[in-house]
């Protein structure tokens, strides 16, 4: 939820939460203990798609306003907390500021020897690498450095999905 005050006195988001939570847990427990996240309004929407993406910290962001789309770019330990379990946070979002929302890894060390996902696309089908990507993997080394056990968890690929793709990446790199 994104909340603004015009009047400088007021924190709209403390004025939400109340003390110590007091306003929003009535909330909460009316919803069956869903959560809800309170952030501030602002027309920049950069600043905005940071804000709903809290509390992972974006490195950048890219806006295409005519298809409102961003590729925001995020370090790769701060990926999962953009994205969440099963993609949630990615997805609320990308609601919340009517963006379409793509997670890049920026990385300090370029890896010249990784490929692109969308490189594999004649041997993996396109809702795979999709699936993929919306769990933060958008190259073949950021699949590669999961286990199997992990993304199996966080996607809703089949076992023998994720062992036929983890193939096909890993003779990608073999000499």
């Amino acid at each position: 939820m994104a909340v603004e005050s015009y009047d400088d006195r007021i924190d709209p988001v403390g004025a939400c939460v109340g003390m110590k939570g007091s306003r929003i847990h009535g909330i909460v427990r009316e919803l069956k203990n869903e959560n809800i996240d309170i952030i501030n309004y602002t027309t920049n929407t950069s600043l905005y798609i940071q804000r709903a993406l809290t509390p992972a910290k974006v490195s950048s962001i890219n806006l295409d306003d005519n298809q409102k789309r961003a590729a925001v770019f995020l370090k790769p330990d701060q990926v999962s907390l953009a994205i969440s379990k099963g993609g949630f946070n990615i997805k609320l979002a990308g609601k919340l500021v009517d963006y379409e929302i793509d997670v890049y890894r920026d990385s300090d060390e370029a890896e010249v020897d990784d490929v692109e996902l969308e490189e594999f696309s004649d041997e993996i089908d396109e809702w795979i690498i999709t699936e993929l990507k919306n769990i933060g993997c958008d190259t073949a080394r950021s699949v590669l450095n999961l286990s199997k056990e992990e993304l199996l968890r966080r996607t809703d690929l089949e076992e023998e999905t994720i062992d036929e793709v983890l193939g096909i990446l890993a003779a990608e790199f073999e000499d």
